[in-house]
């Protein structure tokens, strides 16, 4: 499987022909980031849906607290709807930064969203829904059936071992957020672990990485471009991950300190190559297409993930023809 993220962050007419350019290169799927501060993934995902054919859409990934878990099963199934069965549900725990601005920070979990498309199924399926947990529901249903009804493909966004191995065992894949085979060869240890105590009814599971990927033709310019989602990767990542790639936690932590008071230039500038090696695909397409075979080695698909590039129209074909012989 070969997907794409695309963030909305720019104009929503920019974002559509992205997205019909992704299905013409030979992309998969089509994941919009979800966050508060970027236009509304649910409207660019049904702009895209009427002016796409194949390719299949969703969020990567939602959360279930911005959101009432009910009514993010009924978003996911209307987008089935308009795009004649081909939605997917990207769901995980949010990215700290932005939940944190909400309030949202100590909601984090596991459990949350494990509930949440657990519920989302049932919906899917015609069930009506009691529920008390990490949310409430009484007697909730949907007054429609989406296409696929309870086969929507479940994908759940995450990076610590319980996440993944939850995903394992309950969904239908795993977003891991790690561009490097180091990361992806630990997160197939847990991924098998979770498969272990897989039900055999359940069907195929695949491990994605959802890797930030620079591409460009001059590697400078591609390695230039990796720095913010770096910079933002590096100050969130756990020690283990940091020690894994021989980072100094310290110029990590000063980084996030950077961040947290909007200096985001300066943090920046703090990137060491060390970090955009660890945390990006950056380079000419050769030097993609080397990475994106080592990860081959422990993955079922790759998503290409910000920044795709310093251009974006161009990255999109160039990282379709690096890695799309891989997965």
């Amino acid at each position: 499987m070969l997907g794409i993220e695309l963030t909305p962050e720019h104009e929503m007419s920019r974002l559509v022909d992205l997205g019909v350019r992704a299905e013409e290169a030979g992309y998969d799927a089509v994941y919009s980031t979800c966050h508060y501060n970027n236009r509304d993934p649910w409207a660019f995902l049904s702009r895209l849906a009427a002016a796409t054919d194949s390719v299949r859409l969703g969020p990567g990934v939602a959360n279930p607290y911005e959101t009432h878990p009910v009514t993010l099963a009924s978003k996911v199934a209307t987008l089935d709807e308009a795009s004649a069965g081909r939605a997917v549900f990207g769901l995980g725990p949010g990215d700290p930064s932005t939940v944190a601005n909400l309030g949202l920070e100590d909601e984090r979990g596991l459990r949350p969203v494990l509930e949440a498309f657990k519920t989302a199924q049932k919906l899917w399926a015609g069930e009506r829904v009691d529920h008390d947990g990490t949310f409430d529901a009484a007697d909730a249903g949907l007054n429609y059936e989406p296409p696929q009804g309870a086969a929507i493909p479940v994908h759940v966004g995450g990076e610590g071992p319980h996440m993944c191995r939850m995903a394992a065992k309950h969904a239908d894949g795993l977003l891991y957020n790690g561009s490097h085979p180091k990361d992806l060869a630990w997160a197939r240890e847990q991924v098998d672990d979770g498969l272990e105590d897989r039900p055999d009814g359940r069907g195929e599971f695949d491990l994605i990485a959802y890797a930030a990927v620079s591409i460009a033709e001059d590697e400078a310019a591609a390695r230039e471009a990796a720095r913010p989602p770096v910079a933002f990767i590096a100050a969130g990542a756990a020690p283990p991950v940091l020690k894994r790639h021989g980072i100094d936690p310290d110029a990590a932590n000063a980084i996030g300190e950077s961040v947290s008071a909007g200096e985001f230039s300066a943090a920046f500038e703090r990137v060491t190559p060390a970090m955009i090696d660890a945390f990006c695909m950056a380079g000419t397409p050769e030097t993609v297409r080397e990475r994106a075979a080592a990860v081959a080695d422990h993955a079922d698909g790759l998503v290409v993930g910000s920044p795709l590039g310093p251009d974006l129209e161009a990255a999109v074909d160039l990282a379709a023809e690096a890695v799309g012989d891989h997965f």
